[in-house]
């Protein structure tokens, strides 16, 4: 092939290239720069501000809207009386099997974001969380504010404990929730990015403290008192507490119409 030739060629790939570019409206360096557009990494705390009569809470129209853009879940549909329930889990307190036994009890499936620690001290429970139709979210390997990492780092976070869960159970995992409720734009993204669904929540109360459990009274009036459609409820597996009443929590939700789904089942 001559050199005129190879030139005439040349000159006629970069022309329809340029056809191609005016014709679909498509501008390479924008191509180029969406790709890369940096995002705020501003920390947010997730808060709720709740409501009375069972209403919905307010959860905040600009975080809400962060966590919408990037097709998470904070609170469910305002026209069924569903309640979707949740727990975050560290470290195991002794108190997962009998809120496990309730469950079973109750016919109500649940999902139990668990740390890496969790898996590795307690993968017995893990595994019955899977058999008995559970979900299995994930809480990162070491529970670190999300925000505070590199982007490696979070992919780290994540795809770490999703690799350990399916070597061990043969179980992926799709769903997640930020350590410390605190997250950015970047980390939503970073997230969503990796395959998994952010999951907040409409309803938590102070039942974390080992030291400083809630009575039995004072926490189901909590509990029972700020039901509404579409309730995310966020309880602790490691409170004592929370196993005692949730036989209680989950009979007084359906007496009042409330129904207990999985999160697979709407969102």
């Amino acid at each position: 092939m001559n050199k005129e030739f190879k030139t005439i060629v040349l000159g006629g790939i970069l022309s329809l290239i340029l056809t191609l570019t005016i014709f679909t409206g498509v501008n390479q360096n924008e191509i180029l720069t969406n790709a890369n557009v940096e995002v705020s990494n501003t920390k947010i705390g997730w808060g709720i501000k709740r409501n009375d009569n069972n209403l919905q809470p307010d959860l905040g129209s600009t975080n809400k809207s962060l966590i919408d853009k990037y097709n998470g879940i904070a609170m469910g549909n305002n026209e069924e009386k569903v309640i979707y329930l949740t727990f975050d889990l560290g470290y195991e307190a002794g108190y997962t099997s009998k809120i496990l036994d309730t469950l079973k009890e109750k016919n109500v499936q649940g999902t139990f974001f668990i740390t890496a620690h969790y898996l590795n001290t307690a993968s017995d429970l893990v595994e019955r969380m899977i058999n008995e139709g559970h979900i299995v979210g994930n809480h990162t390997v070491n529970h670190k504010s999300m925000p505070d990492l590199s982007d490696e780092e979070i992919k780290n976070e994540l795809m770490k404990l999703n690799q350990a869960v399916y070597e061990k159970f043969g179980y992926e995992m799709k769903y997640m929730r930020p350590p410390r409720g605190e997250f950015s734009e970047r980390t939503l993204k970073i997230t969503e990015n990796l395959g998994f669904k952010t999951v907040m929540w409409s309803f938590a109360y102070v039942d974390w403290n080992e030291d400083s459990q809630p009575s039995h009274e004072e926490a189901l009036k909590t509990v029972t008192s700020n039901f509404h459609n579409g309730e995310i409820m966020l309880l602790h597996a490691t409170s004592k507490t929370n196993s005692e009443i949730m036989g209680q929590i989950i009979d007084e939700a359906r007496k009042q119409g409330y129904e207990f789904k999985s999160l697979d089942m709407y969102f």
